[in-house]
C-alpha cells in the first residue's frame, strides 16, 4: 500500500527524451501548473507557476517519450515516495513522483501543428 497517491494536471514543460535500456528505461516530466496568485496594485489576477517533476518506467516512458510534446497537457497519477538520504553529515528530505497511470489531455501547439500537416 502507497501511503500518498497524487493526481496532478498540468502542462509538459519540455519534449520528453527517454533515457536508460531494457527494464530501466525512464522519462522525466517536468509538468507546470498555474495557480491564482491575488491580484496585483491594478487589480489583475495574477498566476504562479509550479513545476513537479515525475518519473515513468518501462513501457509506459516509452508511449509518453513517443507521443507527449512540450506544451501537452497531461493527467497523471503518482505514487509519492520517500527520497532521504544523509549529505555532509546532515539528513536530507526528498520525495519522488513515480507514474503509476495517465491520460492525455489537451494538446499543446507543437502537437496541433504535427496533425495540421498530417491532415494536409
Amino acid at each position: 500500500m502507497n501511503s500518498f497517491t497524487v493526481t496532478a494536471i498540468g502542462n509538459v514543460a519540455t519534449d520528453l527524451a527517454l533515457e536508460g535500456e531494457g527494464k530501466n528505461r525512464r522519462v522525466k516530466i517536468p509538468l507546470i501548473g498555474n495557480d491564482y496568485a491575488g491580484t496585483d496594485d491594478q487589480g489583475n489576477s495574477r498566476q504562479i507557476a509550479t513545476t513537479v517533476y515525475f518519473t515513468a518506467f518501462g513501457s509506459m516512458a516509452d508511449t509518453l517519450a513517443k507521443h507527449v510534446r512540450k506544451g501537452d497537457q497531461l493527467i497523471l497519477s503518482a505514487r509519492m515516495q520517500a527520497n532521504n538520504y544523509t549529505s555532509n553529515g546532515e539528513k536530507v528530505y526528498s520525495y519522488n513522483f513515480v507514474v503509476e497511470g495517465f491520460h492525455f489531455g489537451r494538446p499543446g501547439r507543437a502537437t496541433r501543428e504535427e496533425l495540421a500537416q498530417q491532415t494536409a
